[in-house]
């Protein structure tokens, strides 16, 4: 097993016969894993992993990440058992409340009591349990399991979040927590803590719990361009994650000013708004060495995986082969097999 690993991700904009090719580069390249959002307004991630799935032999897949108020637990266990057997027994599924649910009128009332029900009740299903899962916002009536026989029913699991009331009501059922949207050391050891502390109300052991940061990714041999693509890119995300990371030290005054150009889908002048030290906690970018510096960094803070995300590069294919050829090759000692 590696003592860190490296996954890379993708946005779904594409034609569907571009991502199997993407996802056998990037294990061609030497990704431990590859993984597809699932963003409101794109398309759906499970087709795009099936695609990745017949193209690939040894990467690890999944969502990163689906929400059970657009998608119910029903259909998500039944899209990831696809997924897994499409790939022999490579997928994880990723969940997480999800951002912009405003946009389709949802405002979940109750969304940390549902994210742990809907965790208990996708592996219910994938158990082949007929007994009734009596939950207060997804229940299962019992008597029927899922009717086709699951390739695999410990599929891993991996929670989206930064709170800690989600990390505590969750433990018992994820293997690995994402945070996302940020590329700052200093929000890993918050994270340490939290789970540390859910870990042993429950018995668990907190090492055996996989910490996962992921970013924007802008790789270019022009440093300067690269950041200038990612200061876009990371604004649209700004707004939210300012919320999450107090640690970004944003002045109120700018930050209502971020606020405000954002609720206007202003995110020219939000990405304006956005200074290199900034950009240093909410994206990698860069040149190679130096994206390869702040995934370091992320290890030595305490992350078990460092995902990079969209849109990689100037040119998602020059990104894609910077990253493999360069970045990876940086952090060989980091990902080395123990």
């Amino acid at each position: 097993m590696a003592r860190h690993s490296l996954s890379i991700a993708f946005q779904t904009d594409k034609p569907i016969s571009a991502y199997g090719p993407l996802a056998a580069a990037a294990e061609t390249y030497g990704f431990d894993g590859v993984s597809v959002y699932n963003d409101m307004l794109y398309q759906p991630a499970w087709l795009p992993l099936l695609e990745m799935a017949r193209h690939t032999r040894r990467v690890r897949l999944g969502p990163a990440a689906v929400n059970p108020f657009t998608c119910h637990p029903l259909n998500i266990a039944g899209n990831i058992t696809l997924i897994d057997e499409a790939s022999q027994g490579r997928a994880y599924l990723g969940l997480a409340r999800g951002s912009w649910l405003d946009f389709v009128g949802l405002e979940p009332a109750r969304p940390v009591t549902a994210l742990r029900e809907a965790f208990a009740c996708i592996r219910h299903l994938l158990n082949g349990s007929t007994e009734a899962y009596p939950g207060e916002i997804f229940s299962l009536a019992g008597g029927e399991a899922l009717r086709w026989p699951v390739y695999r029913a410990d599929i891993p699991f991996l929670l989206g979040t930064w709170g800690a009331k989600t990390i505590h009501a969750c433990m018992p059922h994820y293997s690995e927590i994402k945070i996302g949207g940020t590329a700052n050391p200093g929000v890993i050891p918050q994270i340490q803590k939290a789970v540390a502390e859910a870990a042993q109300q429950v018995g668990r052991d907190p090492a055996g719990i996989g910490i996962v940061v992921g970013a924007v990714t802008v790789v270019d041999q022009d440093g300067q361009a690269a950041r200038q693509l990612a200061r876009r890119e990371a604004a649209l995300y700004l707004s939210v994650i300012a919320q999450l990371d107090h640690s970004l030290g944003i002045e109120p005054e700018l930050l209502s000013r971020i606020n405000e150009a954002s609720a206007r889908f202003d995110y020219g002048q939000v990405g304006a708004y956005i200074s290199d030290g900034l950009l240093r906690r909410l994206a990698f970018a860069g040149t190679p060495d130096e994206v390869a510096a702040q995934a370091a960094e992320l290890f030595e803070a305490g992350a078990g995986r460092v995902e990079f995300g969209t849109p990689h590069g100037l040119t998602k294919e020059e990104g894609l082969r910077l990253l493999g050829e360069r970045v990876l090759s940086a952090l060989h000692e980091y990902v080395g097999k123990s």
